[in-house]
């Protein structure tokens, strides 16, 4: 059976789903809606009442709905379930709690993430003029950059994760869907938790949630949290940071201003400093694909039949260069996280640093319309010092007799960075009811201003002593001067690159809901959307572009100056079976904005990607409501895939990161099946289960490699092959189930609890270019809590738990990076070589590096509340 077959089952299966559901065998008695604070328990995990599940409250559509009855897929994780998993930022969700939701870090360091739902994952939305492809927001404000998004949470209401096109009401950059965090808001009454707890790795975290009483109207709640892990694995290095290290701190303040009935302003402002190191990329294997030494230019080395020596997207038929053989010291293991590293680098944290404040006026005109004005500034600063991979990325180290103390052969790459970004939103809504219509009508408008700069020196120097010794030092780098920057991490060094970029976005959305009757309810939205972009590549190879405009030109440098104009509509069909089983069908559309490539000498600019999405969803609450399924099948084609083709060029002084993003030709399938279902068979137990199956397809891409002379010019030779590209981290299978059982209150109204979890996602992929995937990750998290400790009969009350992430300390590759595996495409010619570029070159391969997830993480906590 094909899989267009098999999805089209799929659909079949849940509509039929929602007819058996809706037979009387299956009605069900009527929910109420239940109190303000059963909500808050339910969604937070709560499992202390009988009465069966209660209501969740979302706020997807703009306004507070039932998640039973909100026709889009959503997966909610409420204040409990994250201190259940112990989730102190969103890293700690890359366990798979949400099947659909995929987090991972960049490889320079843990404060920058790349965040995916649905198969929507980019590979590199770091760069400054390149959008992500989910929508993060805070309080209801987009976050432009993935950048500084690992940083401590603050006291989180709930996670909600909106899955599928969000192009409605969400805008540009939710084409997979929306990651929502909502904060608890004051309460306008004394009250608060002191919190803290250590465990290894040198772990300690403590935070500070205050409420005051309410005066004049004005209710403050103050935040303040900070969290500190050890290196995970240690630098030999003495005085040099390990990998793996954090220590977080924040602060946030906020303020409701109730004047009058009807008028509600909530005001916060937010400061949190993050300093990391990024985790060890290892050497996993030497040479796995058995590439051949020997040969040159003029005469190659043929590829052996069924060699998978074969670089992707090349007509290799043969290669030249010496497979260099692993200098003494470097330690090859692809099976366990290294504590220590094989050969101590220079390593600094890596400090990212944010703020911005929010003002959010609600004013309630008539029973008819609410007005609201959402204001949002919001700053990153960043400066990295990415040593992660020493000897086990380009350059490899060419370990011989030339090595001397006077002449040490370089390596050890140290990605030095920059970045500085600002943003400013104001969007306008009115939210209401009219007779049987429910509406949303808002304008929006975005500006942000980013620069960036990047740097990578050589760190370190090999000096031969013998065959089996070797003695590695420090060599001196950015040793030079660059006044035209402000960088600190880059200060003195010489520029790969560095560039800056406005981007500015209008939008015009509309949304009504018209409530035919009782049962049936008919949506209909849609998004108008003005996107302009303009930036500048200042300086590439050490080449400041504003100066010498000849090689800026040479190199086919343009300045990006694009406008887009997006029409986004959704139409969704709900019908309300009884009141306990809801389905819906849906067509949703989204898309993410153009932009330019500053890791290539020419900034080549890249046009949107558009996806279309179909759904159908089930969703019921069965037996009394002690038991819940939600189900989703959904087919999403995407046009103008941006896909990347990155390569590591080796220079004298250094490496450049070259990659270059373009827009697949065709239609990019995604297809998948999401089901997630809560048992709440006995007071006090709580069983969730939740899957996510999605299939990928992105059409083969041609791909040309031309080559030039040495002094740039095209020679006329050039091939083109069919290369096929993958949808990165995004798992066929993936599933997470959890058990929460509350004991009987003991010792005086104690409530002893236990949680576990597990978390399965099957290997992926994790750059877009190579079939090669990381491993399949199992994780399993446990804790045991007493609650509700009575303190010398007063009013406050302790919590405290023990807690396990990744309880059997299951070893994994979350990342593989197979690029220094493989011969290195050539493209300038040498005197008489007819057409190099189909003689790869084996002078760099080294083999896989990678990174392995978190160990075995433990410790102990306990919450005051007062």
């Amino acid at each position: 059976m094909t899989f267009n077959h098999q999805i089209r089952a799929g659909l079949l299966v849940g509509a039929g789903a929602i007819a058996l559901a809706a037979s009387p065998a299956f009605a069900q008695s009527s929910i109420s809606v239940a109190p303000a604070d059963e909500q808050a328990a339910d969604v937070s995990g709560g499992t202390g009442s009988n009465s069966g599940l209660t209501e969740i409250v979302v706020t997807a559509t703009k306004r507070e709905t039932n998640l039973q009855k909100t026709p889009i897929s959503i997966s909610v994780m409420g204040a409990e379930t994250i201190k259940e998993r112990k989730v102190q930022s969103l890293l700690d969700l890359a366990d798979g709690g949400v099947p659909s939701l995929r987090v991972a870090t960049f490889e320079a360091r843990q404060s920058a993430l790349t965040i995916g739902i649905r198969g929507i994952v980019p590979l590199d939305a770091n760069q400054p003029a390149r959008e992500q492809g989910v929508g993060v927001y805070i309080d209801g404000v987009y976050l432009g950059r993935q950048h500084g998004l690992n940083t401590g949470l603050f006291d989180i209401e709930r996670v909600e994760v909106l899955k599928g096109p969000q192009g409605t009401l969400f805008g540009r950059n939710t084409e997979g869907g929306a990651l929502s965090l909502v904060s608890k808001t004051p309460t306008g009454e004394f009250g608060g938790s002191i919190d803290g707890g250590v465990g290894n790795i040198g772990s300690r975290n403590a935070a500070l949630h205050l409420n005051l009483p309410k005066f004049a109207g004005f209710s403050i709640k103050l935040d303040g949290v900070y969290q500190h892990q050890d290196a995970i694995t240690k630098n030999p290095l003495a005085d040099q940071a390990g990998w793996g290290y954090f220590n977080r701190k924040g602060f946030r303040a906020a303020v409701r201003w109730q004047p009058v009935d009807g008028v509600t302003n909530d005001f916060s402002y937010d400061v949190a400093r993050d300093e990391n190191t990024p985790f060890y990329s290892q050497l996993l294997n030497y040479n796995p694909n058995n590439c051949l030494s020997g040969g040159t230019n003029r005469a190659p080395i043929a590829i052996p039949s069924g060699s998978t020596c074969v670089t992707p997207g090349t007509a290799f038929t043969g290669t030249q260069g010496t497979i260099k053989p692993l200098a003494p010291g470097i330690v090859v293991n692809g099976n366990s996280l290294m504590r220590t590293a094989d050969i101590g680098v220079p390593q600094r944290n890596s400090v990212d640093k944010t703020h911005g404040f929010t003002n959010v006026l609600k004013w309630k005109v008539s029973p008819e319309v609410e007005l609201r004005s959402i204001t949002a500034w919001r700053g990153v600063d960043v400066q990295q010092w990415d040593n992660s991979g020493g000897a086990h990325r380009v350059p490899v180290i060419n370990y011989t007799t030339a090595c001397t103390a006077a002449a040490p052969c370089a390596f050890s790459r140290y990605s030095l960075a920059d970045l500085r970004q600002r943003q400013f939103s104001q969007e306008f809504q009115a939210v209401g009811t009219v007779g049987s219509v429910d509406y949303v009508a808002g304008l929006y408008y975005f500006n942000e201003h980013v620069s960036d700069d990047a740097a990578t020196p050589n760190s370190m120097g090999v000096v031969y002593v013998s065959p089996t010794e070797a003695k590695y030092v420090t060599i001196p780098f950015c040793t030079g001067s660059t006044p035209a920057f402000v960088g600190k991490a880059v200060n003195g060094c010489s520029i790969d690159r560095a560039s800056q970029v406005t981007s500015k976005s209008y939008a015009v959305y509309g949304q009504a809901t018209w409530n035919a009757t009782e049962a049936l309810h008919i949506t209909l939205g849609g998004r108008y959307t003005w996107d302009e972009k303009q930036g500048d590549l200042t300086w590439s190879r050490n080449i400041n572009y504003a100066v010498n405009t000849a090689a800026a030109t040479a190199n086919g440098y343009n300045r990006l100056d694009k406008k887009w104009r997006r029409f986004n509509p959704m139409a969704t069909v709900a019908y309300d079976f009884n009141d306990d089983v809801h389905g819906y069908v849906k067509y949703s559309t989204g898309y993410r904005a153009g932009g330019a490539s500053s890791r290539t000498s020419n900034y080549q600019a890249f046009n949107p990607e558009d996806v279309k999405n179909y759904e159908v969803g089930l969703k019921a609450d069965l037996f009394n409501r002690h038991a819940r399924i939600n189900l989703a099948a959904y087919m999403m084609d995407r046009k103008g895939s941006q896909v990347d083709l990155s390569t590591i060029q080796p220079t004298a002084t250094g490496n450049f990161n070259n990659l270059v993003t373009f827009n697949a030709p065709g239609t990019t399938k995604i297809r998948g099946i999401e089901a997630d279902l809560t048992i709440k068979p006995t007071e006090g137990l709580k069983i969730d289960l939740s899957y996510a199956y999605t299939y990928t397809d992105i059409p083969a891409v041609p791909v040309t490699y031309r080559e030039f002379t040495s002094a740039g010019v095209a020679t006329g030779n050039s091939t083109t092959v069919l290369q096929k590209f993958y949808i990165v981290y995004t798992p066929r299978n993936a599933a997470s189930a959890a058990i929460d059982y509350e004991f009987p209150q003991i010792l005086g109204g104690a409530r002893p609890k236990f949680h576990i979890d597990a978390n399965y996602s099957q290997a992926t992929q994790s750059f877009d270019q190579f079939a090669t995937k990381a491993d399949a990750s199992f994780i399993v998290n446990a804790r045991l809590s007493l609650l509700d400790i009575g303190l010398g009969g007063n009013a406050n009350k302790m919590n405290i738990g023990v807690w396990s992430r990744n309880l059997f300390n299951n070893q994994l590759v979350y990342r593989r990076d197979p690029s220094n595996s493989l011969p290195a495409v050539q493209s300038t010619a040498a005197s008489g070589v007819p057409n190099v570029v189909v003689i790869g070159n084996n002078g760099n391969i080294l083999g896989d590096y990678g990174n392995f997830n978190m160990p075995r993480t433990f410790g102990i906590d306990a919450s005051i509340k007062f």
